[in-house]
């Protein structure tokens, strides 16, 4: 048994940033000193570029957050950005999931299950009633969200996907998870911000996925979560007065080496496999330093983690659906086969998937 993939689309905003142009923006209102140490942040995140729905076009401006809603220059209040995100990130999931409903040939009236996964905005009723209508889903389709659990939440959804593969033959299950992180920019200087400023990115995928066997799918057997002891300060997500706040800290690529290799053996263990047995790997590129982490905590040869990089430099890290835009590369390029996903996230969590 197990969680078929038999098809996966992805769908990023109209508009996209050079991370130069984004550094530029981000330097406005800095000391020297700042703007300094600021592009070297932006140099070393590996990111060329980045999309986002606040763009009017290529490389452009982004007038939300210099209307005048802003406030004490902290920019927009919470409930702007939450009227944003529900005016930005229905049409860009409806995209992502009509591609991958195209890319499995099925019709829409088939999906028995919608699973919505977001961190990065609320509005209810929510993406689940808006892709239903839209894609023209069964009004008795069965509903799940995955809200707010960060860059891994996609491997929490997939999850429910394989549980409820498993427990009905008959189940067609449409995964879509859409990130509008961009929404969540904070202006001036700020530690905490300045790392997260310079990563993410907005961008959707979704996955359409049976427990019938097809040719040439891929398929999820297994999935595993282990939670990092104290390390429950070393990354945070939380809702301010002026968007969300995250926090990383300078332990989270030092936690992963040092805890990754040991949990990821046992959990491998359990489906009768070694580390030397898995033919490619899909990590979420959180930034470079975890990718290094990961790599070395694992002793990957120099190419293993290619894919993860190239998505990181072209679309930035879009926290849920990042993960999906590496898989749909990986099956493109037909990458051995077992394949491991890995995502962390607020917890510090780890999260896995096993593709065969």
């Amino acid at each position: 048994m197990g969680w078929h993939i038999d098809g996966i689309g992805t769908a990023l905003p109209d508009h996209g940033i050079s991370q130069n142009r984004a550094c530029a923006i981000a330097q406005k209102g800095l000391t020297e000193k700042q703007s300094r140490l600021l592009a070297t942040i932006y140099r070393k995140s590996s990111i060329k570029r980045r999309h986002t729905v606040l763009l009017d076009q290529d490389d452009g401006t982004t007038p939300f957050y210099d209307s005048a809603d802003a406030s004490g220059g902290n920019g927009p209040g919470t409930g702007l950005r939450m009227d944003r995100y529900a005016a930005e990130a229905v049409s860009l999931a409806i995209r992502a999931s009509q591609n991958a409903l195209r890319d499995a040939r099925f019709q829409a009236g088939t999906i028995t299950h919608l699973i919505t996964v977001s961190c990065t905005g609320f509005f209810s009723p929510g993406l689940d009633r808006e892709l239903i209508e839209s894609l023209q889903l069964s009004r008795c389709v069965s509903r799940t969200n995955i809200g707010f659990m960060g860059c891994h939440a996609a491997l929490n959804a997939m999850q429910v996907a394989l549980a409820i593969a498993n427990a009905r033959q008959d189940a067609t299950i449409l995964l879509c998870a859409t990130e509008l992180c961009s929404l969540h920019f904070q202006r001036g200087w700020n530690t905490d911000n300045v790392l997260p400023n310079a990563l993410f990115a907005d961008g959707s995928a979704a996955v359409v996925g049976t427990r019938a066997d097809r040719p040439g799918t891929w398929t999820c057997q297994a999935t595993g979560s282990y939670l990092l002891p104290d390390s429950n300060a070393d990354m945070t997500w939380r809702i301010g007065d002026h968007g969300f706040r995250m926090t990383l800290s300078r332990r989270v690529p030092t936690l992963i080496a040092e805890n990754l290799k040991p949990w990821l053996e046992q959990w491998l263990a359990g489906q009768n496999l070694k580390i030397a047995d898995i033919g490619s790997w899909a990590v979420h590129p959180g930034g470079p330093g975890i990718l290094d982490a990961v790599s070395a905590s694992l002793n990957l040869s120099s190419q293993a983690l290619d894919v993860s990089r190239q998505v990181l430099a072209d679309c930035g890290n879009m926290s849920s659906p990042t993960i999906l835009f590496i898989i749909d590369r990986l099956k493109t390029q037909q990458a051995p086969l077992p394949c491991v996903m890995l995502a962390f996230g607020p917890g510090l969590a780890i999260e896995a998937a096993l593709l065969v």
